[in-house]
């Protein structure tokens, strides 16, 4: 079944209040069981009113019931163009099995009825695209469609959130902003009323959700990247300081690939080692990436991130020694 064919017969049938199958043979430049196939899913699939009239010789169109003219679904693709959308679809739903697919099920439905013949292949794609995960940390899909809800509405909500290194649980209303993906696990950025400041929230660590007919209040693109993203990973704010980090010759070639920062500088130095550096505000998260290099990587300044993870790892080898 090609769309865009299908797509074509209608609009030559009805342009020209009627059409017969030579001529659409020689329009669409296909055999008869071709054409023949294309109008039986134009009406089976589509319920589309074409009828063949004998006495003129001609494919027609005609109107629904009550009247009303058959539209084709306003969006169509190409055959390569569902495929992308199917496997995007694919690994959409391997972020959290059962967290999306109540969404995106009658999407995946609908892309493959526009498919046809070519089911088997769309079938395909759940066996020829793999998404290994590693460590995510569930969340609660009521949660999860509360705040998607309220994020796209603009409303305020009151929520439950617990402070795992304090085992403590406060109560916030925050005016949620936006919904990220980050590492395997979802993070909610917002405003946080109880703190009055930008905050962002483990989804994982919401105890409960109340939505609000408040209107959520509006930070300003500018103010968010200044916070999220001008320091290094989740950990926000500010940067205001600069790490610099040098990998052995044999991690070079890997690094070198990486994107760590937007603004991370990089140069390769004349042992073959490589050097980068990445501005910052908060450690924890670069402690922790720097610490998965081991001896692959060194950290040549500032001074106390150095001591910071020399520290870690004299800890860590005191467990082995």
């Amino acid at each position: 079944m090609n769309l865009e064919r299908m797509h074509k017969i209608v609009s030559i049938a009805r342009f020209r209040n009627g059409v017969t199958m030579q001529a659409l043979m020689d329009e669409l430049e296909v055999s008869m069981s071709t054409v023949k196939r294309d109008i039986d899913a134009l009406r089976d699939r589509f319920g589309c009113p074409i009828e063949f009239d004998r006495d003129a010789n001609q494919w027609v169109i005609g109107t629904l019931l009550g009247g009303k003219r058959f539209e084709l679904p306003g969006l169509w693709f190409n055959s390569s163009e569902i495929y992308a959308l199917l496997a995007m679809q694919s690994l959409l739903s391997g972020v959290q099995p059962g967290l999306l697919e109540p969404h995106l099920q009658p999407l995946k439905d609908r892309l493959e009825l526009l498919l046809g013949e070519s089911i088997a292949n769309a079938k395909d794609i759940e066996k020829r695209i793999k998404l290994i995960h590693f460590a995510g940390r569930r969340v609660k899909v009521k949660y999860f469609e509360q705040l998607t809800q309220a994020v796209l509405e603009r409303k305020r909500v009151v929520m439950g959130y617990l402070n795992r290194d304090k085992n403590e649980m406060t109560e916030r209303e925050i005016s949620p902003l936006r919904l990220v993906h980050y590492r395997e696990n979802w993070l909610l950025d917002a405003w946080c009323h109880l703190r009055n400041e930008l905050r962002s929230f483990a989804l994982d660590a919401i105890q409960e959700v109340e939505l609000t007919d408040k209107t959520a209040i509006e930070v300003g693109k500018e103010a968010l990247a200044e916070h999220f993203q001008s320091g290094y990973g989740i950990y926000a704010g500010k940067a205001d300081k600069l790490a610099v980090l040098k990998f052995s010759k044999a991690r070079a070639q890997y690094v070198s690939l990486e994107r760590w920062h937007t603004k991370q500088v990089s140069k390769w130095l004349e042992d073959g080692s490589y050097q980068l550096e990445v501005p910052y505000s908060k450690d924890h998260e670069l402690v922790m990436d720097v610490l998965r290099y081991g001896s692959d990587v060194e950290v040549l300044s500032p001074p106390e991130l150095r001591q910071r993870v020399a520290d870690q790892l004299c800890a860590a080898a005191k467990i082995y020694a």
